[in-house]
């Protein structure tokens, strides 16, 4: 998933956290999980966030750059 577009999902996951919580039909400790879904969204999108402006590439590409194209055997 490229950067931009997994941070278009992590909006429209909040956005969708957000609709639950103003739809006033959720009970305390739902409401109480949905905060905690927020919070963990939000600390996603912190992440990827400092990594552009590290210029860092996404963890996968990063990986294999530092270890190289996989090899099934060394033997």
């Amino acid at each position: 998933m490229t950067g931009d577009a997994e941070i278009e999902q992590l909006i429209e996951r909040l956005q969708l956290a957000a609709e639950r919580l103003r739809s006033e039909q959720l009970g305390s400790e739902d409401a109480a999980s949905v905060i905690d879904e927020c919070a963990a969204i939000a600390v996603e999108a912190s992440t990827e966030l400092e990594r552009r402006a590290r210029g860092e590439q996404p963890p996968s590409e990063r990986q294999e750059a530092l270890t190289g194209p996989r090899q099934d055997s060394l033997l």
